[in-house]
């Protein structure tokens, strides 16, 4: 039973990282030639801010591609035991391209909102969530507590991964034609940020043991 709610579980991580990794690459391919040919859409349109604010957008999208590719390999158990050193090489460059990207997460989100104020309300309150998650870990683990840094890397991470569930959701929503692209951002991402989050305290409740699964030494990330 808990063999196959733990695979449903990395089954469902899999999925909404590649779907992040697939929507990075769309951005990419979208916005690389606009750039270049210095070209910025209409404002109406989603690409604009992306066009517009080119850094500002890719120093919190490219930074949470890193994080959100690293983070399910430090929360494997196997990897961690078996490569612990490097583990801890690779916490060091989640935790800052965590920080990174969530920092500018909140001044994009906060300013070049597509969903406006809804979505910018939920930017505003995960992303300070996530950086608080990362923080907490960070000193947790600097005290050599692996339980609460584990506790809070999993808070973190289920935060960070909310971005591809919000893209389901603003799918679902428009192909049965509750919500216009636009007026569907603001409820996907509160939706989708406050159910990853009480996903994560579930899981910490079910699973208080695989929180606290010890390092083969507790060290500083």
């Amino acid at each position: 039973m808990r063999r196959g709610t733990n695979a449903t579980i990395w089954g469902a991580i899999v999925l909404l990282v590649a779907i992040v990794v697939v929507f990075v690459g769309i951005r990419l391919a979208t916005d690389v030639p606009n750039v270049m040919s210095g070209m910025i859409p209409d404002e109406s349109t989603f690409e604009h801010r992306y066009a517009r604010y080119p850094w500002l957008a890719y120093a919190h999208i490219l930074p949470g591609a890193v994080y959100l590719l690293i983070a399910p390999i430090q929360l494997w158990r196997g990897f961690r035991t078996r490569h612990f050193a490097v583990h801890r090489r690779m916490g060091r460059v989640a935790l800052v391209a965590g920080l990174i990207s969530g920092t500018f997460a909140i001044v994009f989100g906060a300013f070049q909102a597509f969903g406006g104020p809804l979505q910018a309300s939920a930017a505003i309150a995960f992303g300070a969530w996530f950086l608080l998650a990362l923080s907490t870990a960070y000193r947790a683990i600097r005290r050599r507590d692996v339980r609460t840094h584990r506790r809070w890397m999993i808070r973190a991470f289920a935060v960070g991964v909310a971005v591809g569930t919000i893209r389901l959701w603003i799918g679902l929503f428009e192909a049965l034609g509750l919500l216009s692209f636009r007026d569907a951002f603001g409820v996907a991402f509160w939706l989708s940020f406050v159910l990853h989050a009480m996903a994560a305290e579930l899981y910490l409740r079910w699973r208080p043991s695989a929180a606290g699964s010890a390092a083969p030494r507790a060290s500083a990330t």
